[in-house]
């Protein structure tokens, strides 16, 4: 009995001990649980963030891990050559060669002869046609909170791309270019004004590149639900230019200031700024958002670094026009390289509408390649098409296969046929042979269908 008694005694001490050890003063307490609720806000898998970045006049010949048999010399830009270690490298995108279709094509899912848009635009694109971020909204019950910041070039009037196109949130530039990257007319809720830079802290802030950055940044710190924000840069268009050193490499800092320089430079400082928007996102946030990379048509004449520039170039037919840059990263993206898949960047509307949560597959002439991003083995399109108009009436189209590339001159009906396989870039056009193979007769017949069949001829 008394060992029972004695047992029964040191079990209580314990017990006690371990208790009033355990007891929370209510400061201590409320501490805790402040603690516990300030935790970041649980992500949305369903509906990932997406950020969609567009490069202005960036072809392949001025992009880091391309076309490296040109020896071109390349802009220093560790944040997207991260995004390409990181996710899936493109190397058969098609765009429009010039700025106004390929934004239009993005926005509408239709290609310019749907929309209208075929040069840089001097009036309005329609509000008939329903936006990217207006369909998201429609097909998932608002999930989405959505903004454009930087280059529109599809409207002139302040209201275009909020009240018309759809867009909940829109400041930048309206027009194609701004005439200085610290000196331009800013658009920000609906009202135009001109932001000019005086001082050196003026100057630091309202660089083109650095204020649309920071804008998206502001924006996107405030957001409390899936985001869509779209951000389109003014680099590296004209007027080429120095950006500040802070901006560029080392390299960059060391050379003269030729066209080309500057322009490989002002690369640089929209891949710092590149850099500074993803940093600024939780771990959570990188984790839950899909990035998007792309040039929107080919390089200058003056800047590019293709062997002949009257073929490739900005506003050509041919490869260095139309053949542009597109990295992918993030949730639910592979790492590795597609250089057999066809895509335009009208099929970007069905593809971000996809990641979005929306159950689209094709839509208008938009076709998703969502499940390649996850999938190398996933269906693909067997042709791409694209179009751009000449100086007077020798508009151009063109269609590929995984193989051939056929060029229609519109008004003559002058055929151009080149196997991108062997020829990358266009030297020998086949049809200047006394004959063609049997291939290559079948491949002319189904191209010159496939043009006709997307024009609806």
């Amino acid at each position: 009995m008394k060992n029972f008694t004695a047992i029964f005694l040191v079990a209580f001490l314990i017990i006690f001990s371990n208790c009033s050890n355990s007891i929370i003063e209510p400061a201590e307490e409320e501490k805790m649980i402040e603690e516990e609720t300030t935790e970041e806000t649980p992500v949305d898998t369903k509906h990932p963030n997406i950020l969609l970045i567009i490069a202005d006049d960036m072809s392949l010949d001025a992009t880091p891990n391309y076309a490296g048999e040109l020896n071109a010399i390349k802009p220093v830009m560790p944040t997207l050559e991260n995004l390409m270690s990181t996710g899936l490298v493109f190397d058969n995108l098609w765009s429009y060669a010039l700025c106004s279709p390929t934004r239009a094509s993005i926005l509408t899912g239709k290609h310019g002869l749907h929309t209208n848009v075929l040069v840089p635009i001097r009036g309005l694109l329609s509000g008939s046609h329903t936006s990217l971020q207006s369909y998201i909204n429609e097909e998932t019950s608002n999930a989405y909170a959505n903004a454009v910041f930087g280059k529109w070039h599809l409207g002139y009037n302040v209201t275009h791309p909020t009240q018309t196109m759809g867009i909940d949130t829109y400041a930048g530039n309206l027009g194609g270019a701004v005439p200085d990257y610290w000196s331009y007319d800013l658009v920000e809720n609906e009202q135009e004004s001109l932001l000019t830079s005086s001082t050196a802290a003026e100057k630091k802030e309202n660089y083109s590149t650095t204020k649309y950055t920071q804008l998206a940044i502001d924006w996107k710190n405030q957001q409390t639900k899936p985001w869509f924000l779209w951000v389109a840069y003014n680099a590296a268009h004209t007027p080429f230019h120095r950006p500040d050193n802070e901006l560029i490499s080392t390299v960059s800092q060391a050379k003269g200031e030729t066209d080309l320089n500057n322009y490989l430079a002002m690369l640089e400082a929209m891949d710092s700024e590149m850099g500074r928007l993803i940093a600024s996102m939780s771990e959570a946030e990188k984790a839950n958002t899909v990035i998007i990379f792309i040039g929107d048509n080919g390089t200058p004449k003056k800047v590019a670094q293709y062997i002949d520039k009257n073929k490739h170039r900005k506003g050509s037919i041919y490869q260095g026009g139309i053949n542009v840059p597109m990295v992918i990263s993030g949730t639910g993206t592979r790492v590795g390289r597609e250089s057999e898949a066809l895509v335009h960047t009208v099929d970007l509307f069905a593809t971000i509408a996809e990641i979005a949560g929306v159950d689209v597959q094709k839509i208008h002439n938009s076709q998703s390649f969502k499940a390649l991003l996850e999938n190398e083995d996933a269906e693909t399109r067997e042709y791409v098409y694209t179009e751009v108009p000449g100086d007077k009436d020798n508009d151009h189209y063109a269609v590929r296969n995984n193989k051939y590339k056929l060029i229609y001159e519109i008004d003559s009906g002058t055929k151009e046929l080149y196997n991108l396989l062997e020829d990358r870039y266009e030297e020998t056009n086949i049809l200047s042979s006394l004959a063609l193979s049997d291939e290559e007769t079948a491949a002319l017949s189904d191209l010159e269908a496939e043009g006709k069949r997307v024009r609806g001829e």
